[in-house]
């Protein structure tokens, strides 16, 4: 199957949208009732820590955490003569209310960025509140276009919003001057709104929200040559046409209901490729495999050719292998939405040539990825380092918890070692307290181990204390816990 789909799976819980190129999931979008992300949302802030030492503040925004204000995201007073100096003391004081936006949502214990650089999207436009100068997305590539563009939306600018800037985005490439002026009138009104609702408003107060998540997907596709767009919802669907109608009419012809009684995400196997993007080990068809280790810093890639052997020379064997790999790895950044610092650890390569093809196979492999991303070269330790711009949860932190038994280690002390720190701990107790009789309880697994393998061992303890060990198996233990009771 050829074309780009996205599939829509809407229940009242939860919104999952999924990017289907050429037949493969390359992206999944989820959005939960109560776990609903704040990106693009603006609020009326207090400032209730200023931060010289960071450079920075906390604000309180209404939300579970305070979010952070980096100097570098505050317009400065004198924002046409640039900063200068200016320290987050000469922008902020504790107690000041000001309207921010947020950039990235709360992540882990972290609260959300925020920034002053206000920003509301349309269809064709974004407009930057309180700012004099009119951008062009560098997508448009062609010159003339890009001339012409500006200076439209220059003078509807001046005739209806001059004290504002904006963005003309990809998708105005082909508008004319009467969608842009429509756009430009539409973020207007909603500034206007916008600020209307802020002053009365008190400090914590959300007073805009982003589109919920299937508007968001289907204005964010813009330049996406989109085959199709399918939806189990009707209520979703109906939505979505009248949404379409109005902000993206060339789409709306490719949006379609589904009825069928099988899951829609079922066409594609969708479910099961989530439940492998959660695992650590990714396959490669060559035999080889990937292994990705998620940090709260970084994520590192490692790749191996396992079963791999090849055909003619180790060194065309690990070049084809690492070929796949970077395909792989590009398809798998996105599919996972891993963010921030990322290492990948290639097969080492002796050829330059190779290198290149590398490298070169990666950036392809990212060209459609809609996230910003900076890849590195070689380091001299076979690396690859590379950044891509995290702005919400990966899929695992998305889904996943970190596992109560090992408390997100990934990894158990064996049984051996807790008889081991079980005997240290009698040993500790003994010497402290006056005891007729210790019982210890512990997990099955450890008991077993006690009484069989190590019952030399344990007859030799019990001995040398001198009173009697009593075992009790607790079901809910873990293989890590156990404790020593006197009786």
């Amino acid at each position: 199957m050829t074309g780009t789909e996205l599939l829509m799976n809407v229940t009242p819980q939860e919104s999952r949208v999924a990017l289907v190129e050429n037949g493969v999931l390359t992206e999944l979008h989820i959005e939960r009732a109560r776990q609903r992300g704040i990106v693009g949302n603006i609020y009326k802030g207090r400032v209730v820590r200023v931060l010289p030492g960071m450079d920075a503040a906390f604000v309180e925004i209404g939300r579970d955490r305070t979010a952070f204000l980096h100097a570098s995201d505050v317009i400065s007073r004198n924002e046409d003569e640039g900063r200068g100096s200016e320290g987050i003391r000469d922008l902020l004081h504790e107690g000041q209310e000001l309207l921010v936006q947020v950039t990235k949502d709360p992540m882990g214990s972290k609260g959300a960025r925020l920034t002053t650089y206000i920003t509301v999207p349309a269809r064709h436009l974004v407009l930057m509140p309180n700012q004099n100068n009119v951008g062009v997305s560098t997508r448009i590539e062609d010159d003339a276009m890009r001339a012409r563009l500006r200076e439209q939306v220059e003078a509807l600018r001046d005739e209806l919003a001059p004290q504002h800037g904006f963005i003309v985005r990809t998708a105005a490439e082909l508008a004319d001057h009467e969608a842009l002026g429509t756009d430009t009138a539409f973020l207007k009104k909603i500034w206007d709104s916008l600020q209307e609702a802020a002053r009365s408003a008190p400090a914590g107060t959300e007073v805009y929200a982003d589109l919920p998540l299937v508007q968001r997907i289907l204005r964010d596709m813009v330049g996406v040559d989109l085959e199709r767009v399918r939806i189990d919802s009707r209520e979703t669907y109906q939505k979505i046409v009248d949404f379409s109608r109005r902000y993206l009419p060339e789409l709306t012809e490719r949006i379609e209901h589904y009825p069928g009684e099988r899951p829609i995400f079922d066409l594609f196997n969708i479910d099961e490729e989530i439940q492998r993007a959660l695992e650590r080990k990714v396959e490669l068809k060559s035999g080889g495999y990937l292994i990705f280790d998620q940090t709260e810093a970084m994520t590192t890639v490692d790749i191996n050719t396992g079963g791999f052997v090849g055909h003619r020379k180790l060194e065309e064997t690990i070049f084809k292998t690492n070929l796949e790999a970077a395909q792989a790895i590009g398809r798998q950044l996105r599919l996972r939405n891993l963010g921030g610092i990322i290492i990948i650890d290639f097969i080492d390569m002796q050829d330059d040539e190779h290198k290149r093809q590398v490298i070169r196979a990666l950036e392809k492999a990212l060209e459609r990825d809609h996230v910003k991303t900076q890849i590195c070269d070689v380091s001299p330790l076979g690396l690859v380092e590379m950044t891509r711009k995290r702005t919400r949860d990966s899929l695992e932190h998305q889904l996943c918890e970190p596992c109560p038994t090992c408390g997100g280690r990934g990894y158990l002390k064996t049984a051996e070692t807790v008889c081991y720190e079980l005997f240290r701990e009698i040993l500790r107790e003994v010497r402290q307290y006056d005891a007729r009789e210790l019982r210890v309880l512990a997990s099955q697994s450890v008991i077993d181990l006690l009484l069989d393998e190590e019952s030399a061992s344990l007859a030799e303890l019990q001995n040398f204390v001198g009173i009697p060990i009593r075992f009790q198996v607790e079901t809910l233990y873990t293989q890590e816990q156990f404790d020593v009771v006197f009786v």
